[in-house]
């Protein structure tokens, strides 16, 4: 991995004069006038192994960095992000691939851009709130803080979808192991197809008792896939092989979350009983996903998401949250971050409605904000919360802009949905998206 593009410059493909060239042309100036992202993405990708002088030469990190911003501005699969780094003059020009060049595979976009961490990325943001700052763009004076939820990659849960997805994913593991050491004396029995059948029974069955019947069949199903692969786990571990050893990771993490799924079904199912939503599994597959219930009505699966932005629009800090921790309870979190973005609190800061508390007001007024607004008073008196009405009503309308911003990051970023697999790529897709869209927002600041 080199950090930095050879001494000879490939020959670079023209400008074109096109809005949308600009734009991505302004977004290259502003990552050059902070090489320190550089710095910091070249952490990641740099291999701790000592570096072998034959193969290819690899992507550098301004490419990383940059083709990684790509795919989240227009939305692109790695399939298509390697295509249209080959196909888009623009493009090339932006990931500094010269016009001999061919490009780069999916599956070398996917390594270094997944390479990145989410410490990185939030690092990368706030060098760019710093250079935000420092053009006067956003002096961070003024704050607005909400929360929203990022959903991960999972279809809607149900029991017996979770349970037929634990025996699928066990049945093609144990398959697996068993086609590559067959000498190892792996024997289980398919139960695919009959989970499957009775997962489609439960859902289109016509009263309970025929429901409840069929999730008995299924659980019987499950319950003998996890011993099988129990069998197998025990069979693996001799094995000092290294795909062995893989495959037994494979089913003690599957395994384990199928009899998370297996229970939570019991109880639930045949005996009656609830399951409270920080115990349950809602997937197989992003294990990390909680329940998000908003506003009372909406139920979502994924991460509480806590933003907050500035007058320009620019999304100066986030948080991902465990669980589905109250609003209440991040209004002391945020405002100590922002101080340290800063280097000092805010003169005003606007939240929801669902942040409004006697306590947090106190808090903020401890730290020297002059004026706070809740979105909903929920008992408080305007008089303590700012100094006059207008103030208020000011900042109230100032708060309802970063919903705006919220769907258009949702809309255009693809911040409503995670494509990324696993907790540490959730949390680097959820920053890369907020780099993205701050970009955008100072170069569209800085050519109007």
């Amino acid at each position: 991995m080199r950090k930095k593009s050879e001494k000879q410059m490939p020959l670079m493909p023209p400008e074109i004069d096109h809005p949308q060239a600009e734009e991505v042309s302004a977004i290259s100036r502003i990552l050059d006038s902070n090489p320190i992202i550089y710095d910091l993405v070249i952490q990641d990708l740099s291999p701790r192994k000592a570096k072998s002088k034959a193969g290819a030469r690899g992507m550098t990190a301004e490419q990383v960095i940059r083709a990684a911003i790509v795919k989240q501005m227009f939305g692109f699969s790695y399939k298509d992000l390697a295509f249209h780094l080959m196909d888009s003059v623009s493009l090339k020009r932006f990931c500094l691939i010269g016009i001999a060049d061919k490009g780069f595979k999916k599956s070398v976009l996917c390594k270094n851009i997944k390479a990145i961490s989410p410490e990185t990325w939030e690092a990368v943001n706030r060098c760019i709130v710093r250079f935000a700052k420092e053009e006067g763009i956003e002096k961070g004076r003024q704050v607005r803080i909400d929360c929203t939820v990022v959903e991960s990659n999972i279809h809607a849960p149900s029991d017996s979808a979770l349970l037929w997805d634990s025996v699928r994913v066990l049945a093609r593991i144990l398959t697996k192991a068993k086609e590559l050491f067959p000498r190892s004396g792996i024997l289980f029995q398919n139960h695919t197809r009959r989970a499957k059948r009775r997962m489609l029974g439960i859902q289109y069955a016509k009263n309970k008792k025929q429901r409840k019947q069929h999730y008995i069949d299924l659980l019987k199903a499950a319950r003998c896939t996890v011993d099988y692969a129990r069998n197998a786990i025990v069979v693996l571990q001799y094995n000092q092989d290294v795909v062995a050893m893989a495959l037994s990771d494979d089913l003690k993490q599957t395994v384990e979350l199928a009899l998370r799924v297996i229970d939570q079904t019991e109880k639930r199912v045949l005996h009656g009983q609830s399951v409270p939503a920080s115990e349950k599994v809602v997937s197989i597959f992003e294990s990390h996903t909680d329940i998000i219930v908003k506003d009372r009505r909406d139920t979502f699966y994924g991460h509480k998401v806590c933003l907050s932005g500035g007058r320009s629009n620019l999304i100066t800090d986030c948080t991902i949250e465990d669980g589905n921790p109250a609003d209440s309870q991040l209004v002391e979190k945020m405002l100590n971050r922002q101080n340290e973005i800063y280097g000092q609190y805010p003169l005003k800061a606007a939240f929801d409605g669902g942040f409004a508390s006697k306590e947090n007001l106190e808090t903020a007024k401890g730290m020297k904000i002059k004026d706070v607004c809740f979105a909903k008073k929920r008992g408080l008196q305007v008089e303590d919360m700012c100094r006059s009405q207008w103030v208020y009503n000011r900042l109230r309308r100032f708060r309802a802009g970063i919903e705006a911003g919220i769907s258009w990051i949702k809309r255009c970023f693809g911040f409503a949905r995670c494509t990324w697999k696993g907790l540490r790529s959730f949390k680097s897709y959820v920053w890369a998206s907020i780099v993205s869209a701050n970009l955008l927002t100072i170069a569209r600041k800085q050519l109007s």
